[in-house]
């Protein structure tokens, strides 16, 4: 008991917007509900709010606890270890040696759940999708309809999208982790579509909290048909959106802070759709030279 009232203590002393920062990666077991209840900021209009105190969610176990500090602790000595042996955990002659690097593909149920799904359905809307494995487990398969009725809340004005996210890295003890693509020029991926036009989304740390809604897009054009496609995409042709509207003020994207990659579908277009994904991956084109692709401008030029 004196060791919770001293984590909790400490927390307090961090500021109240941190406390469930320091808390989770210890505690995250025991407070899972009424943490996630007590940050969640959506609520759909017209909805009511919870009468139910969030104190009242809690499940105290001291043993989840416990199990909880072992495997944040055995994480923190596979990150040190890798550290020490190189970037990424490879050695440094390997590192700058590397082409080509696989960093995510689909064998298994493990592999699926990597990601999230999400679609209208979170603001009212009656768009569906789905996320399984592809014929002989040697893909994932995501499909499902696409439905553009805007929901009667009075509010929304917009419907109809679909997208799938890979999970964010998490080191130990609730720690952000980046992956590091500053080695890589192109992001290369194995894919079978329907002929619907697709949006890769790459998302970056932010390095001011008003930047936390924005992310770089390109599009991915599938051509339909029975045989799979290999699509190349230049992190130079990303362009930097906030919210869904493109951004005058362009700049290339930050490599070294990459947060996780999505796909979304919204061509306005109802019915159904289908996107197979065998792989997705970083390739080092030496033959693609290009830095950015927009025109960028000098903030306070001088005269």
């Amino acid at each position: 008991m004196a060791l919770t009232v001293t984590f909790l203590n400490s927390a307090y002393l961090h500021g109240r917007c941190c406390r469930h920062k320091v808390l989770h990666p210890l505690l995250g077991p025991l407070l899972s509900n009424s943490v996630s209840k007590l940050y969640s900021s959506y609520r759909r209009p017209g909805s009511q709010p919870e009468k139910k105190p969030s104190w009242q969610n809690i499940d105290f176990s001291f043993k989840k606890g416990i199990d909880v500090l072992k495997t944040q602790l055995s994480m923190l000595k596979k990150e040190t270890k890798d550290y020490l042996i190189g970037p990424g955990g490879h050695p440094f002659s390997q590192y700058l040696l590397e082409q080509t690097r696989v960093l995510w593909e689909f064998r298994s149920q493990e592999d699926l759940n990597k990601w999230v799904i999400s679609s209208d359905v979170e603001i009212g809307g009656k768009s569906e999708v789905h996320l399984k494995l592809g014929r002989n487990n040697q893909a994932a398969l995501l499909y499902g309809t696409l439905n553009t009725e805007v929901p009667r809340d009075g509010e929304t004005k917009y419907s109809g999208y679909c997208s799938m996210r890979a999970k964010p890295p998490v080191g130990s003890f609730a720690r952000k982790k980046y992956y590091d693509w500053s080695n890589f020029n192109s992001l290369y991926l194995r894919v079978r579509g329907d002929g619907r036009p697709w949006m890769v989304n790459i998302y970056t740390d932010p390095y001011f909290s008003h930047q936390k809604d924005d992310l770089y897009n390109y599009f991915m054009f599938t051509r339909g048909g029975p045989y799979w496609e290999e699509i190349k995409i230049p992190f130079s042709k990303f362009f930097l959106s906030s919210r869904g509207r493109v951004q005058d003020d362009q700049h290339p994207m930050w490599l070294d802070k990459i947060s996780t990659l999505g796909f979304t579908i919204g061509d306005k277009v109802d019915g159904p759709f289908q996107l197979e994904i065998d792989f997705i991956g970083l390739l080092n084109d030496r033959a693609h030279t290009e830095e950015f692709a927009y025109e960028t401008y000098e903030k306070n030029p001088r005269a």
